[in-house]
């Protein structure tokens, strides 16, 4: 336990028990509601009203134009051009941000202003969703993708700040241990992000300058990456059944520490196996949290740490419970989700430090158990399977022996009238939006569990008022435009991480066979007159290399134009014999004088300067005679492929050249990237068209790949440039600094570290839009690049 003031605890328990008497009060109320039945008459003349937008009764006219069928709402791309194509795009848009704006803005949807700010995102919303999906979509044109996310960040101008959170989110993600859902932990924490920038951009208006709005926005980044952390960290980990129950004693001591003392205890001795996934998530929420409390105004402070303690304690009493209790109170249930699910939300604005906003807190307040009953009622199976205490499996559990039990089904009907006529004042808009989101989710819960199962459920939780459970099941089987962006984006979201993870599994698995094939060929059999060559070019080979491009060329060849990999064994020979001369030419002291390569000692530093130099001679010799091997292929094929690599080993050799006479100079940006495209570029593209060449590939299909492999060399040697700085001589098996010893251009040196990063994700971004040029969709090129910018070594 970690210790703390007794006067500080005493104020943080006093604190929760005002929250609570609140929330009891509000509870109170519903009860009284629920048990009068007071909202089956007024949702049933809602209702009635509500419908008229909803159930339509087609003619035979109308079938013609609806004969291009609605597509399965997960299709993303296909289900937003569907709703252009029948003109339901708008009040979908519509219905989505009004949404929106109530649950995470906290906004009464009957004020002009609202109204009409609205109407401004659906515009701009329409606008770019039209655009996204109107052309054929490959890796970039998704707006998830960190090319898509960089983009949209160099509008604004906070380049920099896209980077630092894309990078953090990766390492979240490699951070995220076996037991926790990896996907939604992720979509939560973005969700988060953009909860926290919808604030900002709410509180900051349209008056604001270009530069105080960049302040702004990258701040609401990190400040939304602060306070998101919490979810995947503390809820997530918390209720995944990682920890070991003393383990998950310590961590929420810890986090209770910290929101009552205002400080991040020392992480000190941690007795568990965990130590390792603990460090970096106490190092990673340290930082969150200072930077958060740093970012505070005296004024929010201390209603930031209120909500914040609250927020924590509800939800550690909700962990805390035991399914096999049969005692809990009524009480006991609900008012500890009142209480999470309102401060969940209240806290956003004062991690932002907005001004007070009593329409917003209270609305707020009286709206979190709608959305948290809402989501209960959805994961109530999965919820029981995992002995969770929610209403919804409490009552499962107990409603036959527990006649006092409310039935939570009928509360969350009860939130719904209350909020509708008490707290948005009987709005038509609020009543609408609300009403769509709650057949909505009973659609979605019959689609996901089958008819028959989803029967069963209504005739338990709607056994009280059957007449109104008519209603409902009228409006679920026949009412139509209830559906909802965010719902639409959370799944596409979903789908996105899960491929993405999948592909990049089958990435590195197949780097790591491939490679390990072709360290199996390279080795050079012994000739007794070349020997001592021989020998030399062998040790060059041995070492740790990435073989990245001979494994780009097998991809290629045999994954995408159905070459024979035992035929194309020469051309990867090939590959790697001319690249090995080019790091031996390299490393020679009238180069670059390294005296490491590929964490052993550079070639003439284990033999001398002429055997190295006639090893290299050796290796370009040896890579034409595998080239002219490739006997399996038309002689004509085999002979533009050995005239395209006789032309790029040159312009190689030509890049070299640059390079040397370049040191000591102050190179143009545009000199630079030519130089680098020279030296690092043309490999890339001869490992991408030499198979090209060999498969008689169009010229559309060999111009992008030149275009893609133009801009991903670049981008690899800025990678080079920024790790010859912030690299680690272990994982990269040469020395760093080298660059700054040999007075060479480089991207750094031009453009800073920070300029530098901007300009490789540039580069990254023009070698994705490339891809888009391809007239197949290569995922291993995307995860290529991907591994080209997040690479330490």
């Amino acid at each position: 336990m970690y210790s703390m003031d007794e006067e500080l605890i005493k104020n943080a328990d006093a604190c929760y028990q005002l929250a609570e008497q609140k929330a009891a009060h509000y509870f109170k109320s519903l009860h009284k509601q629920v048990m009068q039945k007071t909202f089956v008459p007024v949702l049933t003349k809602d209702i009635q009203s509500w419908k008229h937008n909803h159930i339509h009764h087609h003619s035979i006219l109308s079938f013609f134009s609806r004969r291009k069928g609605k597509p399965d709402n997960r299709a993303y791309h296909n289900y937003i051009q569907w709703l252009n194509y029948t003109g339901k795009l708008d009040n979908y848009l519509d219905r989505s941000i009004s949404y929106i704006f109530m649950r995470d803005l906290g906004k009464a949807l009957d004020s002009t202003e609202t109204q009409n700010r609205v109407r401004r995102v659906v515009d701009s919303l329409k606008n770019h969703l039209i655009q996204s999906t109107s052309t054929n979509l490959s890796v970039n044109s998704e707006t998830f993708s960190m090319a898509g996310l960089y983009r949209i960040a160099q509008k604004e101008g906070i380049e920099s700040t896209m980077i630092w959170v894309l990078n953090k989110l990766k390492t979240v993600s490699s951070n995220i241990p076996t037991g926790m859902d990896a996907e939604n932990a992720q979509r939560k924490l973005i969700k988060i992000i953009a909860g926290v920038i919808m604030h900002e951009v709410e509180e900051m208006g349209d008056e604001i300058s270009p530069e105080e709005r960049m302040k702004k926005l990258d701040d609401a980044i990190r400040l939304g990456y602060s306070y998101g952390l919490t979810y995947p960290f503390i809820d997530d980990l918390l209720d995944a059944k990682v920890l070991s129950a003393n383990e998950e004693k310590q961590y929420s001591d810890l986090i209770r520490t910290t929101l009552i003392t205002g400080n991040v205890p020392e992480l000190g001795e941690w007795s568990g196996k965990n130590v390792n996934l603990i460090r970096y998530i106490h190092s990673e929420l340290r930082d969150a949290f200072e930077y958060i409390k740093s970012h505070l105004r005296p004024e929010t402070s201390k209603k930031f740490f209120e909500q914040a303690y609250v927020f924590f304690y509800s939800q550690e009493v909700d962990r805390l419970k035991d399914l096999s209790n049969a005692n809990y109170t009524n009480e006991e249930l609900y008012i500890p989700v009142i209480l999470k699910s309102s401060s969940s939300r209240l806290i956003v604005r004062s991690v932002i430090s907005a001004p007070e906003d009593e329409g917003f807190d209270t609305r707020t307040f009286y709206y979190g158990i709608y959305n948290q009953l809402a989501d209960d009622f959805a994961d109530m199976y999965e919820d029981l399977k995992e002995d969770r205490v929610t209403p919804y499996t409490y009552y499962l559990k107990y409603h036959e022996k527990r006649f006092d039990l409310i039935n939570p089904f009928e509360l969350y009907w009860t939130v719904i009238s209350n909020l509708i006529h008490k707290v948005y004042h009987s709005d038509h808009k609020a009543c609408e939006v609300i009403l769509d989101r709650a057949i909505n989710g009973l659609k979605r819960f019959k689609e996901r569990m089958g008819t028959e199962k989803y029967n069963e459920v209504m005739k338990l939780f709607f056994s009280g008022v059957p007449k109104f459970n008519r209603v409902i099941q009228n409006m679920v089987r026949k009412a139509d435009d209830v559906d909802f962006f965010d719902k639409l984006l959370r799944d596409h979201m979903i789908t996105i991480l899960k491929n993405e993870r999948k592909e990049q599994e089958d990435f590195l698995e197949t780097i790591k066979t491939v490679r390990n094939q072709i360290n199996n060929v390279l080795n050079i059999p012994k000739i007794e007159e070349v020997e001592p060559i021989i020998d030399a070019a062998n040790y060059s080979l041995e070492g740790d290399g990435k073989r990245l491009r001979p494994i780009m060329t097998w991809v290629m060849g045999v994954n995408e134009y159905g070459l024979n990999s035992s035929a194309i064994v020469p051309l990867l020979r090939s590959l790697e014999y001319m690249h090995t001369a080019s790091l031996i030419f390299d490393d020679l002291p009238s180069q670059d004088n390294s005296s490491t390569r590929r964490g052993r000692k550079a070639i003439h530093s284990v033999y001398n300067i002429a055997i190295a130099e006639l090893t290299g001679l050796f290796l370009t010799q040896k890579a034409i005679e595998e080239q002219a091997s490739l006997d399996q292929f038309d002689s004509k094929s085999v002979l533009n492929l050995i005239k395209y690599s006789a032309q790029m080993t040159a312009v190689m050799c030509k890049g070299q050249a640059m390079d040397l006479d370049s040191k000591g100079k102050q190179l143009t940006l545009e000199q630079l990237n030519l130089m680098c495209f020279y030296k690092t570029g043309i490999a890339f593209e001869a490992s991408l068209i030499m198979p090209a060449i060999l498969a008689h590939a169009n010229e559309i299909e060999i111009e992008a790949l030149k275009k893609f492999a133009q801009h991903a060399g670049i981008a690899f040697q800025i990678k080079d440039d920024l790790l010859d700085v912030e690299g680690d001589l272990i994982l990269l098996g040469k020395p760093i600094g080298k660059d700054a010893e040999n007075n060479s251009s480089t991207f750094v040196s031009i453009l800073g570290q920070d300029g530098a990063r901007k300009e490789m994700w540039e580069q990254y971004c023009l070698a994705m839009e490339a891809l888009q040029e391809m007239p197949r969709n290569i995922t291993f090129l995307k995860h290529l690049l991907n591994y080209i910018v997040n690479r330490d070594h």
